[in-house]
């Protein structure tokens, strides 16, 4: 089967890589922990990643994959794994793409080929980057790699921040988060031409931590090719924001994409089939890229009614895309309780959680509006995050 007949249009809907409706669930207790329950008798959350998957899932991905009588991919190579590769290095203006069972692994195998080919193993960082926070330290102790923080954490990585960094020990590869997730920042578009020039005149590659890249074409009002020209590789998410069960894609030119297939084999990610992953991507892919303009409309109409109550502060404002924060003066275990009975209360699961804000008194809590957020009115919404304060 062709890349076009797995993408095709659904002849029964009438819609493309449309997802088949959820089945009626078995009258059964859910089984999991206190939160996943709470979250899955939810009927909306305002916060990504929030939904619980169940075996539902899984016969959508099935009834999908039946409508396009497409069938599994061996190690890769099949149809639907390949046709969504293709199309995501199409969106985003590249020659070649692979999927990735994990991010993490992902990128670390991109930023290890960089700095191979570079003068340095010195990686341009953000202090809140994924790999500085949560991957255990493993593109130094794997890769043979070491982090140079380009930025503070109250901003995003600029040009002469580069320049700067890049005079005082040679870069080997910068990474940029698009957008900064612990921050929700983004920079201006004349900011990242600036970034990719520095990179570009000292021949240093830049890769793009795209793990909520989707969400950023509204902001710049260009398309993802165009945000994508002057980058040297990218990772997007198949789960942040698309929803899917997990997974990950890279994209760049063919030689480069070609040897990150090899180091996934080498990292033990060369699954035997990776189809129900990538289905369950590819049935949502072009549905949540349609929805993307109206959730970040309404994530700014929310933090504009948000910012006005004086007993709470938004951040960014305005949101250049549908993620942003608030900071609250109260303790994350009060706050938690708080969220958890909105859930019991109003079925809506208003975020993941609470950390200790940087500044003392205040806990902070993630806000990002994806599909999960349809069913709800601008009230609703902004009425349940209210709801935290008592």
């Amino acid at each position: 089967m062709t890349q076009g007949s797995v993408f095709a249009q659904d002849n029964t809907s009438g819609v493309a890589c449309a997802v088949p409706p959820a089945v009626t669930p078995v009258n059964a207790p859910i089984v999991g922990s206190d939160e996943e329950r709470l979250r899955a008798n939810c009927r909306a959350s305002l916060v990504a990643c929030s939904r619980v998957f169940d075996g539902a899932e899984l016969v959508r991905i099935g009834q999908w994959c039946q409508q396009r009588s497409a069938v599994g991919d061996e190690y890769g190579e099949g149809d639907i794994v390949q046709a969504l590769e293709k199309k995501v290095a199409a969106l985003l203006g590249f020659e070649a793409a692979c999927f990735m069972p994990t991010g993490t692994m992902a990128q670390l195998i991109l930023l290890r080929l960089h700095a191979e080919k570079g003068r340095s193993r010195a990686v341009g960082l953000h202090p809140s980057s994924h790999h500085v926070l949560h991957e255990d330290a493993a593109f130094e102790l794997l890769d043979g790699l070491h982090g140079v923080m380009l930025a503070p954490w109250s901003r995003t990585i600029r040009g002469d921040d580069v320049r700067q960094a890049h005079a005082n020990e040679p870069l080997g590869v910068v990474s940029v988060e698009l957008p900064v997730r612990y921050t929700g920042q983004l920079q201006t578009w004349v900011e990242l031409e600036d970034l990719k020039a520095a990179c570009c005149e000292r021949s240093i590659p830049i890769h793009v931590d795209g793990a909520r890249l989707w969400d950023c074409a509204p902001a710049y009002e260009r398309s993802l090719a165009e945000i994508c020209r002057g980058f040297s590789s990218v990772y997007v998410s198949m789960y942040k924001t698309i929803g899917a069960l997990g997974g990950a894609v890279v994209a760049g030119p063919q030689d480069l994409i070609a040897h990150a297939r090899v180091w996934r084999h080498r990292h033990g990610g060369n699954e035997f089939t990776f189809f129900p992953y990538a289905a369950s991507a590819a049935m949502r892919l072009d549905d949540t890229l349609a929805g993307i303009p109206t959730w970040v409309a309404r994530a700014q109409r929310l933090a504009a009614r948000l910012s006005k109550d004086p007993r709470l502060i938004v951040s960014p404002l305005p949101p250049p895309t549908s993620l942003f924060h608030i900071y609250l003066r109260a303790e994350p275990e009060a706050l938690a309780a708080r969220r958890d009975q909105i859930a019991r209360e109003r079925r809506i699961w208003v975020t993941h959680g609470f950390g200790t804000g940087r500044v003392p008194g205040y806990s902070e809590a993630e806000i990002h509006l994806v599909a999960e957020s349809d069913s709800l009115s601008d009230e609703e919404a902004a009425d349940a995050v209210l709801a935290l304060l008592g």
